[in-house]
């Protein structure tokens, strides 16, 4: 009895996987069928849908899952939607939302095309995977650029990617690729892959494709500022340099990597060459303010340097080189906060250096030292006074900038305002706790 009950249940398995296979054929012709009739009427959606069905419950069948030809289908199927896409976003006829939702078609419908070569045994099977292959790399472009322009980074890197990845399997296997246009239409997609690399934070990947283009001496500057980019965050900015070297050397009028190099001096603290490459840089673009700010800030940071090695001629030449840059910025714009601001700071960090000079004059009580602190006095009062205006300026602009309000918190107090210093210290202290001042004090 056991044995008869084994042997049904053990034909029911075969009947069951009869029509589990027959399901799957039945599938993979009906999608071959469904994509047919839409490639004759392609305002037919609803068979675009049929194909879509189909093909998913041949490829989810145990048995036509592993045939070559669903794999060869669901390439044909996802690559006449890909198609379908660029149609409408090109032409601007139809909408996207009329077709099948399906995730990342041109992707798949190469990983679908690199699925079936792998399973290849024949010649024409081989030949109708390249061929595949060949189709996809214009959908995969295409999304990619979409991708790109939506800021999908990734997205549009797994398409470009996919692109050249598809270039090596045609040329390998004696392919027509359509990167064979013309000799530079690879090194372009390197370039635009790289670059998608770059912004989807890939950077051992993007390295190696610019890398490559850096070695074929391929013509963009972008390449150098990327190279020094990714390789001063593996070594170190002083190593990478010699890609921003580079670039300036064989792109001289450059503006984006005069100002990559422009802040790679900043983060190494060299000023003298700064000023060198800031002036280039304001030559080239004389209305960009913040170039005159930061001219100003380099020449502020030297006269401070100067001030405290008591060399007080050119600490004096730096001081009004500083305000020349800082001026010429507000004559470009009069509310430029940066530039009002950074007067302020010259002015009071010129006070604050001579106060240490009148603590030491403090212990002096005959007539002459007394005299000295008088003086000296008046001087850090004056430059303080000096400071003044442009930090009230600054607070009208921005009543939220702790630095500010620190300035002016600190002045009152020195001129015995202690009320109003008060004040800004109870601002100060609320935009230090995370909050914000609804409305600047001068303008009350």
């Amino acid at each position: 009895m056991m044995k008869k009950i084994f042997l049904s249940c053990l034909s029911l398995l075969l009947v069951l996987g009869s029509v589990e296979a027959q399901n799957g054929k039945k599938a993979l012709k009906k999608a071959s069928q469904a994509i047919a009739a839409f490639n004759l009427d392609q305002t037919n959606k609803a068979k675009l849908q049929e194909a879509v069905d189909n093909i998913a419950t041949a490829e989810a069948d145990a048995e036509t899952g592993g045939t070559i030809k669903t794999w060869l289908k669901k390439g044909e199927i996802y690559g006449v939607i890909a198609t379908q896409i660029t149609n409408i976003k090109t032409l601007g006829i139809g909408d996207v939302s009329e077709l099948p939702d399906v995730d990342r078609p041109a992707y798949n419908s190469f990983k679908a095309f690199e699925k079936a070569f792998g399973m290849a045994e024949k010649k024409y099977e081989k030949k109708d995977a390249l061929k595949g292959l060949a189709m996809a790399q214009g959908t995969l472009s295409n999304m990619g650029i979409y991708a790109y322009d939506e800021q999908k980074y990734a997205e549009a890197y797994q398409n470009f990617n996919a692109v050249l990845t598809a270039h090596e399997m045609l040329k390998a296997n004696g392919g027509e690729s359509a990167l064979d246009a013309n000799p530079e239409q690879l090194n372009e997609q390197k370039y635009i892959t790289g670059l998608a690399a770059l912004n989807a934070k890939k950077t051992a990947d993007a390295s190696k494709l610019f890398q490559d283009l850096y070695k074929a001496n391929y013509d963009k500057a972008a390449i150098y500022e990327a190279l020094y980019k990714i390789e001063s965050e593996k070594t170190s900015a002083a190593d990478a340099y010699q890609y921003l070297e580079a670039g300036r050397k064989k792109y001289p009028d450059d503006v984006s990597l005069l100002f990559a190099e422009i802040n790679h001096f900043l983060k190494l603290n060299k000023l003298d060459v700064l000023i060198t490459k800031l002036e280039m840089a304001i030559e080239k673009e004389p209305d960009n303010m913040s170039l005159y700010a930061t001219l100003g800030n380099v020449f502020d940071n030297l006269y401070q340097k100067e001030s405290g090695d008591g060399n007080e001629a050119k600490a004096d030449e730096y001081f009004n080189k500083a305000l020349e840059r800082y001026n010429q910025a507000l004559a470009k714009d009069p509310k430029y906060f940066d530039a009002i601001y950074s007067i302020g700071a010259l002015y009071y960090n010129k006070a604050a250096a001579m106060t240490k000079q009148l603590v030491e004059l403090e212990g002096d009580y005959s007539k002459d030292g007394l005299k000295k602190y008088e003086d000296m006095k008046q001087k850090v009062f004056s430059q303080f006074d000096e400071a003044l205006p442009f930090f009230k300026k600054a607070e009208k602009l921005n009543p939220n900038d702790a630095n500010t309000l620190i300035a002016l918190k600190e002045i009152f107090a020195r001129k015995d305002d202690l009320a109003t210093s008060n004040e800004f210290k109870t601002r100060l202290e609320k935009v230090q706790a995370g909050g914000k001042n609804d409305a600047s004090y001068f303008n009350e």
